[in-house]
């Protein structure tokens, strides 16, 4: 049974989403004192957070990077702010998904299925760690990890998933539609700018092991993974 941590400080909107997701089979919890929630996350160990921005003491962002120190469980965060940058900041923060109030229990159900399907489930790691390789170029699905030459760097789920595909397509390009049906089951759901968000944190990641524009926008196409050309810009 998976269990799912609630991190939301209005106790109408708790009760709700800890009843709609009790209904699933869920092993569900709310977090009533504030103060300790690092304290309730170890003793719980959950399978998937779901953080509300705006919290007592510390806000969704601080408690998201706490948790990210210690696990890489899926975090949804649920709030009412709707501008671009609440979701850039939500995703620079570690998060994996966002959904903004007011919501339908559906698509929170159709987002923690999909996150614990990625994590977890049938689209998670098999138990044979697999490498994918290109021009000196590793990547470790299972460990989360990107390796080049003496440097490596971790990565979040989402980040990996796009590592992931835009190895597999190496030297062609990953398209939009392909990324976002990966990356969210429900893409439907996604706004465009979470996409672009995710891509600049991958271009970073790949900044971290010493290759520089690594991925190149293709106008109208989707993206594509440039080692070569990126190697040789840097001598």
């Amino acid at each position: 049974m998976n269990k799912i941590m609630i991190i939301e400080d209005d106790p109408k909107i708790a009760e709700l989403l800890k009843s709609s997701i009790s209904k699933y089979g869920y092993d569900v919890i709310r977090v009533n004192d504030f103060d300790r929630v690092m304290d309730e996350f170890h003793q719980f160990e959950p399978d998937l957070v779901l953080l509300d921005i705006n919290l007592p003491s510390y806000d969704g962002y601080y408690w998201c990077r706490q948790i990210r120190r210690k696990s890489i469980c899926p975090v949804i965060f649920i709030s009412a702010r709707v501008g671009e940058m609440d979701q850039v900041m939500a995703l620079e923060n570690g998060g994996d998904d966002f959904i903004t109030k007011p919501f339908h229990t559906e698509i929170v159900m159709a987002k923690i299925r999909s996150q614990l399907r990625r994590a977890y489930g049938e689209y998670a790691s098999q138990t044979e760690e697999r490498m994918l390789e290109r021009e000196g170029l590793k990547f470790f699905p299972e460990r989360l990890e990107l390796i080049y030459e003496t440097k490596s760097v971790s990565l979040s789920k989402k980040e990996a998933d796009i590592v992931e595909s835009l190895i597999e397509r190496y030297p062609r390009v990953a398209g939009r539609e392909d990324l976002l049906e990966k990356l969210w089951d429900d893409h439907a759901y996604v706004d465009e700018n979470t996409l672009n968000v995710n891509i600049t944190r991958v271009r970073k990641k790949f900044q971290e092991v010493g290759i520089k524009d690594a991925v190149e926008t293709v106008r109208g196409a989707g993206y594509r993974l440039n080692i070569s050309w990126a190697k040789a810009g840097e001598k």
